[in-house]
């Protein structure tokens, strides 16, 4: 019973640290990459689908994406996603592509964006630390119910613990390389 609260536990923070990498590649660091564009949406043909479901996204230098539908008749609806999207960014449409330029940070905003990362950051540890409570309280439920005995109970609170703190380190490293990104020149 232990074993399978603490894989389950474990399933669950690895999904918090990757729905933190997520969150993270949204923002964007003063260079052009395509993750920036992995959570636009573009409503076309009567539903809403990811940008990368109807266009080809390309990185050719360090400050500009390009955007290429493989339908020209939605690229009024692609640059409309854009401009809805919390990017800041500015689509430049010549009729057969879209052209984004990405401008430099001022170090206002790479502060900002340092703030922001370091909030998400916290976010994800508080999940880390509920999900360690929530299995450290089924680790107690079952030495209440005679399934696992004190000793047991102590090393599965260590080894929990030990989880806990194992994770919380992963988002730290992730959190110290954006915010790398994010202040680099």
């Amino acid at each position: 019973m232990v074993n399978k609260t603490f894989s389950e536990t474990e399933e669950k923070m690895k999904k918090a640290v990757e729905v933190f990498r997520t969150e993270l590649t949204g923002i964007r660091t003063g260079k052009a990459n395509a993750a920036l564009l992995d959570t636009i949406k573009v409503a076309c043909y009567g539903s809403t689908v990811p940008l990368r479901q109807v266009a080809t996204v390309t990185v050719p230098d360090i400050r500009l994406i390009i955007i290429q539908p493989w339908d020209r008749t939605i690229i009024q609806d692609i640059e409309k996603s854009i401009l809805k999207s919390d990017l800041g960014l500015v689509p430049t449409n010549d009729g057969t592509v879209i052209r984004l330029a990405v401008p430099p940070l001022s170090e206002e905003r790479r502060n900002d964006l340092v703030r922001v990362t370091k909030r998400l950051s916290e976010e994800s540890k508080v999940v880390i630390r509920n999900l360690r409570r929530e299995a450290n309280d089924a680790i107690k439920a079952q030495g209440k119910e005679g399934k696992v005995s004190k000793d047991e109970e102590l090393k599965a609170h260590e080894r929990m613990q030990a989880l806990t703190d194992r994770y919380i380190e992963h988002i730290d490293d992730v959190l110290a390389k954006k915010e790398k990104e994010i202040r680099e020149v």
